[in-house]
């Protein structure tokens, strides 16, 4: 079953709390800045973002730290425009 035939992100409190689980890091930038970003942002993320949000925690945290604070840029299958977009958001929270 795909993660859109389930219903969306915000209608499901079970993805709501995986997607939290997922952003904690085991470098602390990383997980005080997405805590923060998904504290402030959680209930408004489109299905797009949440997409684009666990492709990022799919990532190692160094890599995850330089696209942040945009030493990089996405790359191979993160290099997307709605996790380009999502990026975006997250350098300036």
């Amino acid at each position: 079953m795909s993660e859109l035939a389930g219903g969306s992100h915000q209608d499901d409190p079970v993805k709501r709390a995986r997607l939290r689980w997922r952003a904690r890091r085991g470098l602390l930038e990383n997980d005080l800045i997405l805590t923060r970003f998904l504290d402030a942002h959680e209930t408004n993320l489109s299905d797009e973002e949440v997409d684009a949000f666990s492709r990022l925690m799919e990532l190692s945290d160094n890599v995850l730290m330089d696209l942040i604070m945009a030493k990089k840029e996405p790359e191979a299958e993160v290099d997307l425009p709605h996790v380009h977009a999502l990026l975006a958001r997250l350098r300036s929270a």
